[in-house]
């Protein structure tokens, strides 16, 4: 899609109606539903982290980004994600850590993007965090900078990719909290995205849909 096109659905974006769990659900692993539906998750006193949900254009048309995160000992090693990270106190507020993070990560400095509402938190169990996206849209080209400690790799989505449905498969895959089970993805060139990205992802093509029919 034409980028200038894009940006006249803009308000409607901002008004949509968030599907929430019912768009989580469509990309989460059966073994994490229990988890989606726990009531005490402030029980667990999770640590919060924000990501920026950012299109922009690229050639005149809507992409997306996302990073492809640096191998580590960790649950979220080599996954894929949008930029953003760890809640810090000196942060006004989540949108400000997203703003931060996205900055820290991949060289896009906050006045570049308008940020126009955030999406429905997820919570990440293996690694106990409260994840608050945002959706935000920069109105000039971008040119990203990767931060070489955290991020591997750039992934430019074009929105039209994006919301085809040929992109969601079932995949196995070994996980931190089971082996070789089968769960839905998004394939994104040769990645596979699942997990907590797929289902914000899922929640955010849900809208689109809505909003660009």
């Amino acid at each position: 899609m034409n980028f200038q096109e894009f940006l006249r659905y803009v308000p409607k974006l901002i008004e949509a109606r968030l599907p929430a769990f019912d768009a989580h659900i469509k990309m989460a692993p059966l073994e994490r539903l229990e988890s989606l539906k726990n009531s005490n998750i402030e029980d667990k006193n999770p640590r919060i982290a924000a990501v920026m949900m950012l299109f922009y254009p690229k050639n005149e048309r809507t992409h997306l980004v996302l990073i492809v995160r640096n191998s580590y000992k960790g649950v979220h090693s080599a996954q894929i994600a949008f930029p953003g990270g760890k809640y810090e106190l000196e942060d006004k507020d989540f949108a400000d850590t997203a703003l931060r993070e996205t900055h820290e990560e991949v060289g896009i400095h906050p006045d570049k993007i308008e940020i126009l509402k955030p999406f429905t938190e997820l919570y990440i169990p293996p690694s106990n965090f409260m994840v608050h996206p945002f959706l935000g849209i920069s109105k000039e080209e971008l040119v990203f900078v990767p931060q070489p400690s955290e991020v591997a790799n750039i992934i430019e989505l074009p929105l039209s990719v994006f919301l085809d449905d040929a992109l969601v498969v079932d995949t196995n895959l070994s996980t931190s909290y089971a082996d070789d089970i089968s769960i839905p993805a998004f394939k994104i060139e040769e990645h596979i995205v699942w997990g907590a990205t797929a289902m914000m992802l899922s929640e955010l093509k849900e809208v689109l849909k809505e909003v660009l029919r």
